[in-house]
């Protein structure tokens, strides 16, 4: 099975003796998620109402207010994943600079060795958005592994891969490879990542201005991002009432 993780085997090359500016992490750091590829689903494990509730209760909150954050991050299909082993993505290039900078990566010189990574998604090209994000992810990963990681967010949810340690894992080869099992798992991963900084009282007492601020940033207002929250939140609390009525 071709997964994602499978890219990890190619990015050892790109470090060398004569980059000073960053140290590319050693092959081993990520590399054993090679290892567990066969262990990972051939198909799309989809979450179920079961798996919402579970953690709803969890959290402590309604069902109908985690669905309208997946509305708004992954759209009414509540898709979490590309194709089996590919999470849903968006690369991030001013994150992707953001992160190199944090970890002393010189991007400059790879700007005419990898142009994908540097220009617009190119869905006529790759066939889809999606396909375009998922190429200029792998290249980026060519560059520095662990920047593009961070510099991308991922799954369902759209959790950005430097919160990997706020999602409760214990390393970064952890994150993707939870990312890449299963909507339960980003689920799970959401679930850790807004109780760790707090957000999952925001979200139990649907103060969506407060949840949108932190979760989306502070141009959250200009996206709609709370109202669109509402709005989402009613829809799935009207569908809820539909069915219990049946």
């Amino acid at each position: 099975m071709r997964l994602l993780f499978l890219l990890l085997l190619l990015t050892a090359a790109v470090a060398s003796a004569s980059e000073p500016t960053h140290t590319q992490p050693a092959v081993d750091t990520l590399a054993a998620v090679v290892e567990e590829a066969d262990t990972l689903p051939s198909e799309i494990l989809r979450l179920t109402d079961d798996d919402y509730r579970a953690v709803a209760e969890e959290l402590g909150v309604e069902v109908a207010a985690i669905k309208a954050v997946v509305d708004i991050e992954a759209g009414r299909a509540h898709e979490g994943f590309f194709k089996p082993g590919y999470p849903l993505i968006n690369f991030d290039l001013s994150m992707f600079r953001q992160r190199a900078r944090h970890n002393k990566v010189n991007l400059s010189r790879y700007a005419k060795s990898h142009p994908v990574v540097f220009a617009s998604p190119n869905s006529r090209r790759y066939g889809s958005r999606q396909a375009a994000q998922q190429e200029r992810l792998r290249q980026a990963r060519t560059i520095h592994e662990v920047t593009a990681i961070e510099g991308t967010f991922w799954g369902m949810f759209q959790i950005g891969g430097f919160n990997w340690k706020l999602c409760g894992c214990k390393d970064i080869k952890e994150f993707v490879r939870r990312m890449s099992t299963s909507e339960r798992e980003q689920l799970e991963l959401f679930a850790a990542f807004i109780r760790s900084i707090g957000l999952d009282k925001a979200l139990r007492n649907r103060d969506w201005t407060t949840f949108a601020r932190r979760y989306n940033g502070t141009s959250y207002a200009a996206r709609g991002y709370h109202t669109r929250l509402a709005n989402a939140y009613k829809r799935h609390k009207a569908l809820e009432s539909a069915h219990g009525a049946e």
